[in-house]
């Protein structure tokens, strides 16, 4: 078996067969579930729940017990339910959901938390993000960027509080950038924005004073030329070849919707964005197509809703097959220690990969990365480009 195949174990069917056949009778492995069972977030918690029993039907065995505390999606009750997980022995927990769930959460030493969210900055030291955070966006991204040989990229980022988190994985995934624009998300500033970075007003003006020069000139077949200009809306090209765009929804239509009037267009310019969930909103959004965006594994996902909704006849929460893969690389990594999770720390520290539905995870000194597929909408259409 060469080392790839070592560390990727292709589903994680295999992984359960393998642990099953080989694992040691007594072996019990106990590992907590830290979600909002109670409270506002209640519905998010069931849904987890759910996959986390889809999982446990695919391990099929006995020797992986889960126990699950409420967080009520708030600080000091997560503290008080890990405080309890941690009187019953167990080290390693799955959850919380909610970054502002961990504030308290580097008191209790020993004990590490796979978090859901994909904050990786300012965490406390026991916790491991495992979301799927932007530097994964942003290499993959860049793989695109380089297969496709796109240089002169801008980065537009909204104000806000994920702002600082871009800043670092710009760093961390040493994508090459032009320039990076903060821009504000109500709409006249975001427009007056645009029109800045794309130098709109000075491209408009340049197409009136080509217009007038021709009315004015003696060319030769200059009322052919002053027609093809009358059909353009600015005159000369902008800096750039392609614009990354950290946004969603709504906010990202305003974005693309600003980027279109000042005359930059998706079918020149590449628009590029981040993790939009296979958001089916986008699909009808011609005029900003193709539009281009990393994302996980897009036929697994869709096999996972089919068998969520067969098994429970209801949507599943995108952060659901998240943490149907989390049980799968607990148990996998568990395997691969003799079931001695003890030293948590060493084991998250260890360099190593586990494919799951998701997509692969790396992970290497305490911190989990994905590697990702890269997708387009166009021609309402999404189609996979890697």
């Amino acid at each position: 078996m060469n080392k790839i195949s070592k560390l990727i174990i292709s589903t994680i069917i295999v992984i359960f067969y393998l642990t099953n056949s080989y694992a040691n009778e007594d072996t019990k492995l106990k590992i907590g579930l830290l979600i909002p069972i109670s409270g506002e977030n209640y519905e998010l918690g069931q849904s987890i729940i759910k996959a986390i029993r889809m999982a446990m039907n695919d391990i099929n065995t006995d020797k992986l017990e889960i126990i699950i505390k409420d967080t009520k999606s708030d600080p000091a009750t997560t503290l008080k339910s890990a405080n309890e997980l941690k009187l019953e022995g167990i080290n390693l927990t799955i959850g919380p959901v909610f970054y502002e769930s961990l504030k308290y959460l580097d008191e209790i030493k020993d004990m590490i938390f796979l978090s859901f969210t994909n904050q990786t900055i300012d965490l406390p030291k026991n916790v491991i993000s495992s979301g799927v955070n932007s530097t994964s966006q942003l290499n993959t991204i860049k793989k695109f960027l380089e297969d496709n040989e796109i240089n002169n990229t801008i980065f537009l980022i909204p104000k806000l509080s994920y702002e600082e988190e871009l800043k670092k994985s710009i760093k961390k995934s040493k994508i090459k950038i032009s320039k990076t624009h903060f821009y504000e998300k109500e709409p006249t500033k975001l427009t007056s924005q645009i029109e800045n970075i794309t130098n709109y007003k000075i491209r408009k003006q340049n197409l009136e004073d080509e217009l007038y020069r021709l009315e004015n000139s003696n060319e030769f077949n200059k009322e052919k030329k002053i027609e093809q200009l009358k059909m353009k809306y600015t005159l000369g090209d902008v800096k750039f070849n392609s614009v990354i765009i950290a946004d969603f929804e709504e906010s990202l239509k305003s974005v693309t919707t600003s980027l279109l009037y000042s005359d930059i267009s998706p079918k020149n310019k590449y628009f590029i964005t981040l993790n939009q969930w296979f958001d089916e909103s986008l699909i009808n959004e011609k005029d900003i197509q193709p539009i281009y965006y990393p994302s996980i594994n897009k036929d697994n996902f869709e096999k996972y809703k089919l068998r969520y909704q067969l098994d429970f006849e209801e949507e599943p929460n995108h952060l659901s097959l998240l943490s149907y893969d989390l049980v799968g690389l607990v148990y996998y990594l568990s395997f691969k220690n003799n079931f001695d999770l003890s030293d948590t720390n060493k084991i998250f520290k260890r360099k190593n990969s586990f494919k799951g539905k998701i997509g692969i995870f790396d992970i290497k000194n305490n911190e989990i990365n994905h590697r990702l597929n890269f997708y387009k909408i166009e021609n309402k259409k999404i189609i996979k480009i890697f």
